[in-house]
């Protein structure tokens, strides 16, 4: 998979950058989490997949040596970043879109430390759409709901 550290640094680098375009949408929307904590994230990730890899290659000798454990705990790892996050405002829970997000960010470095850019892009490309254009779909949806509803309420 990683034939020289160029490819290494390569994985990194669109790593950052594929977190760092996640990121940027959280951040115009003015959320908490932004740009960089995307791509810190994404860039974690991807750098623990292939530190993870190349532990394996050289362990190999040992039994039970496996990258994918390392994926893993990414997972469960960020789940505290994203418990983190989100936190309720009386009876609603916010910040739930970053959190997951960050979980995006956090796969898509995870399939850059495995030299899937083609699947972290597309992840990336996905990840904004759900973020962009599936909010201004919700919230169109919310307010014919809530015209509706109010109509209703005041013409019984």
């Amino acid at each position: 998979m990683y034939t020289t550290e160029l490819s290494m640094v390569f994985a990194l680098v669109v790593s950052a950058f594929l977190g760092a375009a996640l990121g940027l949408e959280r951040s115009i929307a003015g959320k908490h989490a932004g740009m960089r904590t995307y791509a810190l994230v994404s860039l974690g990730s991807c750098l623990f997949v292939i530190v993870g890899t190349l532990a394996s290659f050289q362990l190999s000798f040992f039994p039970g040596v496996n990258p994918l454990q390392i994926a893993s705990s990414i997972v469960i790892g960020i789940g505290f970043i994203g418990s983190g996050l989100a936190v309720f405002r009386g009876e609603h829970p916010v910040e739930l879109t970053t959190a997951t997000g960050i979980w995006v960010a956090a796969g898509v470095g995870m399939a850059c430390g495995f030299g899937l850019y083609l699947l972290a892009t597309t992840s990336t490309i996905l990840g904004l759409v759900i973020f962009s254009v599936f909010l201004k779909f919700e919230n169109s949806v919310r307010k014919r709901w809530s015209l509706s509803s109010q109509g209703g309420k005041n013409g019984e």
